[in-house]
């Protein structure tokens, strides 16, 4: 059970809110007294946040490049454990408001190859989704037992997967998740329990990377699809690599169900729970590794569908840095110093920077316009400079990294998505914006995406071994 400081529920609440406000106006107060002081002071430590976040996010990508240190078991390797040698694992298949798809979420998982007497498939409905039910009506469910969800609140998927995992009938002694679009490599399961067994006992988790089968659709899916290549083939194997705390993807993450049960589960309040869950288990002394596995997703082709997940997302993160800094003594004992800034950058720092990009953007229109002094007195000259560095050398650096990692990932037909980037960077600062107003106004509330705007061809993942 989880741990009442561990969870977003206490640490978003409404006294924590009220602290947060009493802050705030605190802050702004000392804004108006002594603006020529603070307003300045703000200006600069945000600038020198935003350098230092810049230049570590793309040391980790050029690092990943040189030094990639993903888990690979070959095909072979998977197929050579004997059936009656390999574990039971239970496979969570939590779907909300998803009629259209729930038949390829059963099909893509039908493809794995685990012997039926040793696959726990639990496929969690909501008790009021009475459309997704209906669907199933003259599905093959004969290796998926349908578990309906009383209706509670918090609606989340993390509440969800927290009620599969406490039937009493479970038998699982290993556990992963699988989304309602995704199609997993068939031999993933296999993979991971091979990882497992070669692996140290200190390993928690083994993450399979996250890919999408329409990244050539349209713009934005292509800067979707190079945004999860690198961060779950280039990002987190070298995060975890320099034993730092890895973020769990939202899906195909894979553990034994003892370590789950040793660190609380999932927080049924933390809307994105599995970066969550990632902190939990460094924090409570174990690693994460990156599987050579791929789990094809859907990616959101729709720009109003994409802010909607993005901003969840970011509201997660923001979530998780509340939760995980209550107690920072606490933390950096746990974790270290390394580990603690880059979690800072690796969660809350990603929304917060996007959202000072619309600020900044902001501020620099309105400076070309007609100079202001407000605007000088935000920027002075330490701050103004480091501002323009990052405009004139740390933009178009990024953007030249993006484009190394098309030509490294083998995918040369990203590059101009690579190459329109900084169009990308205001979708993603418009719905850091809507993820900290939603963080303050409705923190728990589970903005639901909308899966099968896409044509799911039959798509084969034979092997992802090298």
């Amino acid at each position: 059970m989880l741990a009442p400081n561990f969870s977003a529920r206490t640490a978003l609440g409404r006294k924590s809110l009220l602290r947060l406000a009493a802050l705030l106006a605190v802050l702004i107060a000392l804004m108006a007294a002594f603006p020529h002081a603070v307003l300045p002071t703000i200006t600069t430590i945000v600038a020198i946040f935003y350098v230092a976040s810049t230049l570590d996010r793309n040391w980790l990508l050029l690092k990943g490049l040189h030094s990639p240190s993903q888990i690979v078991i070959s095909d072979e390797e998977a197929l050579a454990i004997p059936d009656e040698n390999l574990p039971v694992y239970t496979v969570l298949l939590p779907a909300y408001d998803e009629p259209s798809i729930v038949e390829n979420l059963i099909n893509g998982v039908g493809k794995l190859v685990y012997p039926a007497d040793k696959l726990e498939v639990l496929l969690l409905i909501e008790e009021d989704d009475l459309a997704t039910q209906a669907a199933l009506a003259g599905l093959p469910l004969q290796t998926v037992r349908v578990v309906l969800v009383p209706d509670s609140q918090p609606k989340t998927k993390p509440k969800a997967c927290n009620y599969g995992m406490a039937l009493p009938d479970l038998r699982g002694e290993m556990v992963t998740i699988y989304d309602a679009e995704d199609v997993p490599d068939p031999l993933q399961l296999r993979k991971a329990v091979v990882a497992f067994r070669r692996a140290p006992e200190n390993i928690g988790c083994i993450q399979a990377r996250l890919g999408y089968f329409n990244e050539k659709q349209n713009l934005l899916t292509r800067w979707f699809g190079l945004e999860y290549d690198q961060w779950f083939s280039l990002v987190l194997p070298t995060v975890e690599a320099a034993n730092c705390v890895v973020p769990l993807g939202g899906t195909s993450n894979h553990m034994p169900v003892s370590v789950w049960r040793a660190i609380g589960g999932w927080d049924e309040f933390n809307v994105t729970e599995d970066a969550d869950l990632g902190v939990r288990l460094a924090r409570h002394g174990y690693r994460t590794l990156i599987l050579d596995s791929i789990t094809l997703e859907e990616a959101n082709s729709d720009v109003v569908n994409w802010i909607r997940q993005r901003s969840r997302w970011y509201k997660g993160y923001l979530q998780t840095m509340i939760v995980h800094f209550r107690h920072p003594v606490r933390l950096h004992r746990e974790i270290g110093t390394k580990a603690m800034l880059r979690l800072v950058n690796m969660t809350g720092g990603i929304p917060i920077t996007n959202a000072f990009n619309l600020l900044f953007w902001f501020t620099m229109l309105v400076w070309i316009s007609g100079r202001p002094l407000v605007v000088g007195m935000f920027f002075p000259p330490i701050p103004y400079y480091i501002c323009l560095v990052l405009f004139l050398i740390g933009a178009p650096t990024s953007v030249f990294v993006g484009l190394i990692v098309t030509k490294a990932l083998d995918k040369p037909y990203l590059w101009w998505a690579a190459l329109l980037a900084p169009f990308y960077w205001i979708l993603q600062s418009i719905a850091s914006v809507k993820a900290i107003y939603q963080l303050i106004f409705r923190p728990f509330f589970w903005e639901k995406t909308v899966h099968g705007l896409t044509h799911n061809p039959d798509v084969h993942i034979l092997s992802t071994s090298k």
